[in-house]
């Protein structure tokens, strides 16, 4: 699938402020679980370029394959820790919003294993890594493997050669 356009090349100030903003949220909040959250969200929405981007990622520190694999099933795999589970019902229902999801029992679990700003810094995660998706989804979007530092880069440069090479 060729893609419809490159955003970075189109709107650079846009994209470099959306990269600022993605990596601000996370700040604070485990590494090994913004991956799991970013993945989620990703095999929801059937984001193939993220989903291939933040696997690799979650790989390259130190994510398990088990782990990885058993993430579309991640209520019946005994591998993710109360934290980690409420992270990942949050992100279903946010995710899942028009589906009805039960938001009271999510948010039960995320009170539990999260402070007030850890919510917020979450909740924030999931609607960012929801639209990346669309974005990407959108405009058929694809990176190579590895290439994840290589869009953060390119987004905080203003020079256009440095911009991506999209599939």
């Amino acid at each position: 699938m060729t893609a419809t356009l490159n955003p970075y090349a189109v709107a650079p100030a846009a994209m470099k402020a959306w990269m600022a903003a993605s990596t601000h949220i996370e700040a604070g909040l485990e590494p090994s679980l913004v991956e799991l959250v970013k993945i989620r969200a990703s095999q929801i929405n059937q984001c193939a370029n993220c989903l291939n981007m933040h696997t690799s990622d979650a790989r390259a520190a130190g994510e398990t394959e088990q782990r990885l694999h058993l993430l579309a099933a991640w209520r019946e795999a005994p591998v993710y820790t109360p934290r980690e589970r409420a992270a990942l019902g949050w992100t279903d229902a946010l995710t899942r919003l028009s589906e009805g999801a039960d938001l009271a029992a999510a948010r039960a679990a995320l009170e539990a294993e999260f402070t007030p700003e850890e919510q917020v810094k979450l909740t924030l995660m999931i609607n960012v890594i929801n639209g990346w998706n669309r974005l990407a989804v959108g405009f058929h979007l694809w990176y190579e493997t590895g290439k994840a530092a290589t869009v953060a880069a390119a987004a905080q440069s203003p020079a256009p050669a440095a911009q991506p090479a999209l599939v």
